[in-house]
């Protein structure tokens, strides 16, 4: 049978079970029928028969879709309207929300943007997501063991393999295919990653549709322009339950056990950069592009990220930036109190390294790739980063969860607040890219385009 990865029911089942426990659904009568049946909640051994494996596939789509219709218990809403009736602190509450709150809408003024901090914004995050790629998969300790085996602990530069030992090299294998381009020996111009090219479908939805851009407007846009190998677990799931004609928002729900992964925070930057000092107007924005694959906490992350976007084009510190991220997230959520209690161990913890202690204590069961855990720690290093570009961009890989993603979130709002990134994160200034007119464009025109945006 075909092997596709993050698709079939059967690698989704055990995935969905894992989530129902965290958004506190009982359904041990559910995991019971699929473990009598010989389901594991990892994807079917090798050498399973054909008609075997089919039996387990039918099966876990029946139960998929039974899972699928049981409402979690917990105080986490996905429509605009209930979300932001759950935020007491919520920017501007008052207003209603609509397509057309953005700075220079009527009745408010655009907000001038010193161009420099739109371009760091910029540069942050690509610097943020190539220091991460090549330790991506690579658990906390790992990372460290390499870091310090080639005399960058604490991490103050790219990740590197000469002078690695060849027993930790065997030990801690890099993602080969980051470390192709993404090592300080290698690195020539800016690599092709989906943490980078998502940000350029967020700017192409806002060209090519402004500021009243749909959920659906993004979906065609994912069809025209997104290579489907280029996608990964949510968005992939989105994207098979689009080409089925499935429509947003059911497209995040159906059989997509990803919901509340990283995948829509990865996207939310460039919708913060186009709302500088709105972070609601960021937040709504993001909220419609995070429905197509996410609820709940999956969209947050989304909204928390694009408010942190917006606030760090105009702010002078981190506090003020996750505290405006944290004013777009429900009160009564796991991400809320997830942020808080690593904010509040940030400002008072002097060594980082405990700061991450007490994250893996409270998160360590979280996939690494969970919006929770990785939204927790990007809070913390921002922190705790007191506003250093590289201590906030280590941090936030250091922890060792998705390092590429954290690392260029938050490098984003490290380079925004910095105006800025340090020459020795600057690189060969073209960026790599599948997506149809990208390939080899500058941070320098995105920026241009971005600030063009605001205008709009």
């Amino acid at each position: 049978m075909i092997r596709l990865t993050w698709v079939q029911p059967e690698d989704l089942i055990g995935h969905e079970l894992r989530q129902a426990a965290e958004d506190g659904r009982d359904v041990r009568h559910i995991a019971a029928r699929w473990h009598a049946a010989g389901g594991h909640d990892a994807p079917p051994r090798a050498g399973a028969s054909d008609a075997g494996a089919a039996r387990l596939r039918r099966l876990a789509g029946e139960l998929l879709d039974e899972l699928g219709g049981i409402p979690s218990p917990l105080p986490e809403p996905s429509d605009l309207p209930d979300i932001i009736a759950a935020c007491p602190s919520w920017p501007g509450r008052g207003r209603e929300p609509a397509a057309a709150a953005w700075p220079g809408a009527a009745g408010s003024a655009v907000v001038a943007v010193d161009p420099a901090r739109v371009l760091g914004a910029w540069a942050g995050r690509v610097a943020g997501c190539v220091l991460g790629k090549p330790v991506e998969k690579i658990p906390r300790e790992g990372i460290r063991e390499i870091a310090e085996a080639t005399g960058n602990w604490p991490i103050r530069g790219w990740f590197t393999a000469k002078g690695l030992p060849d027993d930790v090299a065997r030990r801690r294998p890099w993602n080969r295919r980051s470390a192709v381009n993404s090592l300080a020996e290698n690195i020539d111009g800016i690599p092709e990653d989906d943490d980078l090219n998502y940000p350029l479908l967020a700017l192409t939805v806002l060209e090519r549709h402004g500021r009243a851009f749909t959920t659906d407007d993004v979906a065609g846009l994912w069809l025209d322009e997104l290579p489907a190998g280029r996608t990964f677990t949510a968005e992939r799931v989105a994207y098979r339950n689009l080409l089925d004609g499935v429509e947003p928002p059911r497209t995040a729900t159906r059989r997509n056990p990803f919901r509340e992964w990283i995948g829509a925070l990865i996207r939310a930057d460039v919708y913060g950069w186009v709302n500088p000092g709105d972070p609601a107007a960021a937040a709504e924005h993001a909220w419609r592009d995070a429905r197509l694959t996410h609820t709940a906490n999956g969209i947050y992350g989304a909204m928390f990220a694009a408010a942190m976007c917006a606030t760090a084009l105009v702010a002078t510190s981190p506090e003020e930036v996750v505290e405006a991220g944290l004013s777009v997230v429900p009160r009564g959520s796991r991400l809320y109190e997830a942020v808080r209690l690593a904010v509040a161990d940030a400002a008072r913890e002097d060594d980082f390294e405990r700061v991450v202690d007490r994250l893996h204590e409270r998160h360590g069961a979280l996939h690494w790739v969970h919006t929770i855990n990785n939204a927790a720690l990007i809070a913390a290093t921002l922190i705790h980063g007191r506003g250093d570009f590289t201590a906030t961009i280590a941090g936030a890989v250091a922890g060792g969860w998705d390092t590429d993603s954290a690392g260029a979130t938050a490098g984003s709002v490290a380079g925004a607040l910095n105006g800025g990134v340090p020459e020795r994160w600057r690189i060969r200034d073209s960026l790599a890219s599948s997506l149809t007119g990208f390939d080899g464009v500058s941070l320098v025109e995105l920026a241009r385009r971005t600030q063009e945006m605001m205008k709009s």
